[in-house]
Parts: C-alpha cells; structure tokens; sequence
C-alpha cells in the first residue's frame, strides 16, 4: 500500500470550508468578534450594531467623539482586524 501526501488536519479543514462556501462566512464573524478583544472594554462600551456588507465592516458608536477618532484611524484598524484572522475579510470601515 502507497501513502499519498500526507495533509494537516487544519489543511483539510480549511479546504473543506473553502468547498462549501463556508470560508468567507466564518472569517466574518471572527473579524466581528475581534473588534471587542483589540479595541478594548473602553471602545467596546460604546460600540452598538456592527455587521459586514461587501468587505466593509459597519459599526455603531454611541459617542460622537470616539467616532471621529476612530475614523482617522479606520485604515489601521482595517489592517489590524484583517491581521488578527489572518485573511482579508473588510476593505473598508464605516461609523455611524
């Protein structure tokens, strides 16, 4: 008997979710999930609804002024939650 290619069990994971269109999904809510945890209980306090629309992360902040610097800081943050699921979920964040 011949052994082929042997693949990690994360590799075959990834490539079964890939298959049924189950990637994208997944990575969205981890992305959603990482925004309290790298922005800590401080923002999260004033953080409402936030949800993903084609790769744009929309999140509600209840403070005016943390909404303006949040968005001088929205491309950062962008590549700080794309880093932290480790793929390229969200091109964009909009504040309301």
């Amino acid at each position: 008997m011949r052994r082929g290619r042997a693949e990690s069990v994360g590799e075959v994971l990834r490539k079964y979710l890939r298959q049924e269109g189950l990637e994208t999904p997944l990575n969205q809510f981890r992305l959603i999930d990482k925004w309290n945890e790298l922005l800590g209980p401080g923002i999260a306090a004033y953080t409402g609804e936030i949800y993903i629309k084609n790769q744009t992360l929309y999140v509600q902040i209840k403070s005016p002024a943390l909404k303006n610097n949040l968005m001088m800081e929205r491309e950062r943050l962008a590549k700080r939650l794309n880093e932290a699921v480790g793929a390229q979920v969200i091109s964009n964040i909009i504040f309301r």
